[in-house]
């Protein structure tokens, strides 16, 4: 079996970030959200991992990926225009030949792994098993709806009126026949070959589709809020309190992680929360659920459930809160304010 990532993608909703940054790559706890997927996939058996890359934004994914030896894979980088799931199959079917295969999305993130579904799919001998999620509104998803052997008898992508709650996660193993249905389906209306058609075009096919509802978390980082509530998650779940930078005359509280040459002085800090290589918190309070990045500095600001990226300057800010801060952006104040809240691109200047 292989394992099909997906890591391509505008971005659009990411804005100005996406420009210069993969949205898989994002950080949420000082590691980018493709890493986590990443080691999802090393917990089962799978070493082929294709990673289906975008023209504008492929090279940042390979210079974090490289190989793959990190993780004990064998890379192959595949670049594709996005015109939906399907066609990303589609694309890699010279990579992915005869063989079953896994296929995430790179931006999802999940509270449980993803081995017992390979070994279930390959112990029952299916052609499909998807992953689905109960959520408030299914209108913005794909949905599936499942029969009392929790067969899937019906797929419709973001319906005005769901005929159930179970939406789509992105986690997906196929045979290889999956290849014969995308090659019968037609573009939606979207102008994209939709993975939910390739599935319902599998059932009509008579193959055997099943599903397994999730019980634990799951988040689709497409937007600003939502790689907040990755990085709250993940800071809850996974961090443990873990100083090995320097810290004067400054109380930490909670559960924080502080890398090496880290320097924090005169300030408060309250987790849960990491703080990157060699960043600078200097007579500042930093809040729950904040993730700074390597060499950043937070100078005279309050910063609370926010994620700032690498070599970003925060100073003199009253309150930053619910932000998303790029690589490179300097944040500073020329007047007294209130709380603010900011989506800042890389190498980007506010004056506030």
């Amino acid at each position: 079996m292989k394992a099909l990532v997906l890591s391509g993608g505008k971005g659009t909703r990411l804005r100005p970030l996406t420009f210069t940054l993969a949205k898989q790559l994002i950080p949420v706890a000082n590691k980018p959200i493709l890493g986590y997927v990443l080691d999802q996939i090393a917990e089962t058996a799978i070493r082929e991992v294709g990673l289906i890359i975008a023209p504008d934004t492929g090279q940042y994914v390979k210079e974090y990926i490289k190989d793959g030896s990190e993780w004990g894979f064998k890379v192959t980088y595949i670049p594709q225009e996005p015109l939906g799931l399907a066609h990303a199959v589609k694309t890699a079917e010279t990579f992915l030949r005869e063989d079953s295969f896994l296929m995430c999305l790179g931006d999802n993130l999940q509270g449980q792994g993803i081995k017992h579904l390979v070994k279930r799919f390959e112990q029952e001998k299916l052609d499909a098993l998807i992953l689905l999620k109960e959520v408030e509104d299914p209108t913005k998803f794909g949905v599936a709806v499942l029969n009392e052997k929790r067969e899937v008898t019906k797929l419709v992508e973001k319906p005005q009126k769901p005929p159930s709650n179970l939406a789509i996660v992105g986690t997906y193993l196929f045979s290889n026949k999956v290849h014969q249905a995308i090659d019968r389906i037609k573009p939606s209306w979207r102008g994209e070959l939709e993975i939910t058609d390739a599935l319902q075009e599998m059932i009509n096919m008579g193959l055997d589709v099943k599903a397994e509802v999730l019980e634990s978390w799951w988040l689709d980082t497409g937007k600003k809020d939502d790689i907040l509530s990755a990085n709250a998650k993940i800071l809850d779940e996974y961090v443990k309190k873990d100083v090995k930078g320097d810290v004067s005359d400054s109380s930490l509280e909670g559960r924080i992680r502080v890398a090496v040459g880290a320097k924090i002085n005169n300030s408060t800090v309250r987790g849960p929360c990491v703080i990157g290589k060699n960043t600078l918190v200097q007579d500042s309070f930093i809040g729950p659920y904040t993730s700074i990045g390597d060499d950043a500095q937070i100078i005279n600001s309050t910063v609370e459930y926010c994620v700032i990226l690498e070599k970003a300057l925060i100073r003199d800010v009253n309150r930053l809160e619910e932000s998303l801060i790029g690589k490179n952006a300097k944040i500073t104040k020329s007047h007294k304010t209130g709380a603010i809240k900011l989506h800042v691109g890389d190498y980007s200047e506010a004056e506030i």
